[in-house]
C-alpha cells in the first residue's frame, strides 16, 4: 500500500534569491525582494530555490515608508513557472506573488487579493481562511 502526500509533491521552485514578488495581502508591503529562503536541506554551492508554499524570508521594497526596508517572514502562493500537480493538471499563475506572515505562521494581513494555490492552502491552513478564491 502507498500512501502519497500531497503536500509532499516534487514541485518545480521557480523563485531565486534576488527575485522580486507582489505581496497581496492588506499589511501595507506592495512589493518584496526574496533575501533567503527556508529549507531544510540543500546541495553544497547549489543556489536555493522555492516554490508555491515554501516559507521564505524578504525585505519589503515597496509600500508604506515604516514598513520600506524591514525584514519579514512570508509565504509564496503564486508562481508564474509552470508546476504539475499530483493529479497530473499543469498549473501556472499569471505573476509571483506571497503572503507576509507572523512567527506563529499566521497571516499580517485580514484579506487576501487575487486567487491563490491549492497547496499552499493545505500547508498553512490559516492563509485558506481569508483567502476568497483558491485554485
Amino acid at each position: 500500500m502507498i500512501i502519497m502526500k500531497s503536500i509532499g509533491i516534487k514541485m518545480t521552485k521557480g523563485l531565486t534569491i534576488g527575485s522580486k514578488i507582489l505581496c497581496i495581502d492588506n499589511s501595507g508591503a506592495k512589493e518584496f525582494q526574496i533575501i533567503g529562503i527556508k529549507v531544510k536541506k540543500g546541495v553544497r554551492r547549489r543556489l536555493l530555490s522555492a516554490g508555491i508554499g515554501d516559507k521564505i524570508i524578504v525585505r519589503v521594497t515597496k509600500g508604506l515608508e515604516k514598513l520600506k526596508g524591514d525584514v519579514h517572514m512570508a509565504v509564496i502562493v503564486r508562481q508564474k513557472k509552470e508546476f504539475q500537480r499530483a493529479d497530473g493538471m499543469r498549473v501556472k499563475f499569471e505573476d509571483n506573488a506571497a503572503i507576509m506572515i507572523t512567527e506563529e505562521n499566521t497571516p499580517k494581513g485580514s484579506k487576501i487579493k487575487g486567487p491563490i494555490a491549492k497547496e499552499a492552502v493545505e500547508r498553512f491552513i490559516s492563509i485558506g481562511k481569508i483567502s476568497r478564491v483558491v485554485y
